[in-house]
C-alpha cells in the first residue's frame, strides 16, 4: 500500500467510526466519541512501534501526523509516551475495542467476511510496516504479531456473533483529556478492499454415515487408503463412546498428510472425510475448503499471514485440504513468505483443534521435505496415508465408470486397446503421468474422435451410433 493510499485508509477508518457515532453505535466500554477514540488507538499503536528503540525521528513524527491529519509535536508526542504506558497487550486492547466496532458493522451489513474489519486490519498492518522500514523504528516481527492477534479476536467475534455467544469483553482504552484533532478526515476515494477467497468450497451433505462410507468403499482401488481409514473412523467411534461413559478421553490426532502421485484420489477422499467428520460430530460443519499456495502466500512481508488467516477463518467447522503443500516451505531460506503462512497455521490447528481439520497433500517425497521443514509439522500430523498409483486393470475400471456415465458402450476392440494403453501408460510412467486424470483426458481425446467420426455420417443418426465408442475411437491417442 502507498503511503498516500495508506494514509487515506487511516483517515477513511477514523471518519467510518464518526459515522457509525452519528448513528447511535458506541466503542464498548467507552464514553469517548467513536471517532475521537480512532484517532488515539491508531496514535498508540503507531508511538508504540515508532518508540521501539526509545526515541522518535522526524520521519516517524511526519508519518504519523500525516496518517492522523493532525499537527502534533515532537513534545506532545513525548509527553504522551512518558504519561501512557505502552505496551503490547494494552496496543492489542486498544485496537480490539475498534475491531468489535467493525466486526459487528459487517454483521449489520449481513456480511460477517466484510471488508470493513478486513480494511482495519490490513491498514494497520500496513502502517507497522511502513512505520519499520524508517530509519530506527518499528520491529517487523512486533507488527505482524499485533496482525495476527487482531486476525484470531475478528475470527473469534464472527463466531460469537454467528452463535449468539457472549461477546467479548470490552477492551476500551482511556483516551487523555487533552487528546484533540481536526475533523477533517477524508472519506472520499476510499477504496473497497475486500478480498474474495478463491479457494473451492465443498458444503455439507444429507447422507448419513454408512451412505458415506459405502461411497468411499466403491471407490476404485485404494485398498490400503480405505483399510486405514476405517481404523481411523473406529477409533473415533470409539473415542466418542468413551467420552459417554465418562472415561479418560483417547488421544487422537486427526491432522493429516495424503501423500502421493497426481489423479490417486487424494481430494476425493478429503471430500467424503469432511462429511464423515461431520456426520460423527467430530466438525460441526463438515464443508471442505480446498486451497493452494497461491491462495495462502502474498508477496508483501506481514499480507501472508492475514491472507492465510482468511482462508482458515472459511474453513473453521470444517477441513482445510491444501494441495501441494511443499510448495509453501520449498522457497524456504529465501526471500519467500510461504513458511509464515505454516506458522500461521500451526498456531491456528493448536488454537482451534477441537473444531478444525487440516490435510496436507502432495507428491510423497516433497511431503516428506515439507514435513522436516518445521519442528512443529511432524508433531500436528501424525498420521500419514499414502495414495499408490493405479493399477492398468483399475484404470480400466475408471475408464468403464467414465463411459457408463457418459453414457457410452466400448466395443471390446474399443476395451483391449484402452487396456493396452493403460498398461504402456503405467510401465512408462514418468512426471506426466497422472493416474485417474489420465484416464479423463484419454475418455475426452476418444468423445473428440468419436464425435469427428459421427460428423461424417449422412443421413439419421441413431441412438446406438451415438452411445458406441469403437476402436478408432480409441486408436491413436497421445497424452503429453
Amino acid at each position: 500500500m502507498k503511503k498516500t493510499d495508506l494514509q487515506t485508509a487511516v483517515l477513511y477508518t477514523c471518519e467510518l467510526c464518526h459515522q457509525y457515532e452519528k448513528n447511535g453505535r458506541t466503542i464498548g466500554g467507552s464514553c469517548i466519541p467513536a471517532g475521537r477514540y480512532a484517532r488515539f488507538a491508531y496514535l498508540k499503536y503507531m508511538l508504540f512501534l515508532a518508540n521501539s528503540n526509545n526515541s522518535l525521528n522526524m520521519a516517524e513524527i511526519n508519518f504519523i501526523c500525516g496518517c492522523l491529519n493532525m499537527n502534533l509535536s515532537a513534545q506532545y508526542l513525548n509527553r504522551f509516551l512518558s504519561e501512557n504506558k505502552i505496551t503490547q497487550k494494552s496496543v492489542c486492547d486498544t485496537l480490539a475495542a475498534m475491531l468489535e466496532l467493525f466486526t459487528d458493522a459487517d454483521m449489520l451489513n449481513g456480511d460477517p467476511t466484510g471488508s470493513i474489519s478486513l480494511l482495519f486490519i490490513e491498514t494497520i498492518n500496513s502502517v507497522g510496516l511502513m512505520l519499520s522500514a524508517m530509519d530506527g523504528s518499528a520491529d517487523v516481527f512486533q507488527t505482524t504479531s499485533i496482525a495476527q492477534i487482531m486476525v484470531r479476536l475478528r475470527s473469534d467475534r464472527i463466531t460469537a456473533l454467528k452463535f449468539w455467544q457472549s461477546p467479548l469483553k470490552n477492551r476500551a482504552a482511556r483516551v487523555p483529556n487533552d487528546f484533540t484533532f481536526s475533523d477533517t478526515a477524508a472519506s472520499d476515494g476510499a477504496v473497497d478492499r475486500k478480498e474474495e477467497i478463491t479457494a473451492e468450497i465443498t458444503e455439507d451433505t444429507t447422507e448419513t454415515v454408512e451412505e458415506l462410507m459405502e461411497t468411499l468403499h466403491s471407490l476404485t482401488g485404494l485398498k490400503r487408503v480405505k483399510e486405514e481409514l476405517d481404523t481411523l473412523i473406529n477409533l473415533i467411534k470409539i473415542r466418542k463412546l468413551r467420552e459417554e461413559r465418562g472415561l479418560p478421553e483417547l488421544s487422537l490426532s486427526l491432522h493429516m498428510v495424503f501423500s502421493g502421485n497426481p489423479g490417486t484420489g487424494k481430494t476425493t477422499v478429503a471430500r467424503l472425510l469432511a462429511k464423515i467428520y461431520s456426520k460423527l460430530g467430530i466438525l460441526h460443519k463438515g464443508h471442505l475448503v480446498e486451497t493452494d499456495r497461491a491462495d495462502l502466500v502474498s508477496g508483501y512481508v506481514g499480507q501472508t499471514a492475514i491472507k492465510t488467516a482468511k482462508v482458515i477463518e472459511a474453513a473453521m467447522g470444517g477441513v482445510l485440504f491444501i494441495d501441494e503443500a511443499y510448495t509453501l516451505t520449498s522457497g524456504a531460506g529465501s526471500n519467500d513468505f510461504g513458511m509464515e503462512a505454516v506458522n500461521t497455521l500451526l498456531k491456528e490447528m493448536e488454537d482451534h483443534r477441537d473444531d478444525f481439520i487440516v490435510i496436507v497433500a502432495g507428491y510423497p517425497d516433497e511431503m516428506e521435505q515439507f514435513l522436516e521443514s518445521n519442528p512443529g509439522l511432524h508433531s500436528r500430523f501424525r498420521t500419514k496415508i499414502l495414495f499408490e498409483d493405479y493399477s492398468p486393470p483399475e484404470l480400466m475400471d475408471i475408464f468403464k465408470n467414465m463411459c457408463k456415465g457418459y453414457a457410452l458402450i466400448p466395443t471390446k476392440e474399443a476395451e483391449l486397446c484402452a487396456l493396452r494403453f493403460f498398461q504402456k501408460r503405467c510401465e512408462d510412467a514418468d512426471e506426466n503421468f497422472a493416474n485417474a486424470r489420465d484416464v479423463r483426458n484419454f475418455v475426452d481425446s476418444a468423445l473428440s474422435n468419436q464425435a469427428n467420426r459421427i460428423a461424417k455420417i449422412s443421413g439419421e443418426i441413431s441412438d446406438e451410433t451415438l452411445t458406441s465408442l469403437e476402436l478408432s475411437d480409441v486408436e491413436n491417442i497421445i497424452l503429453n
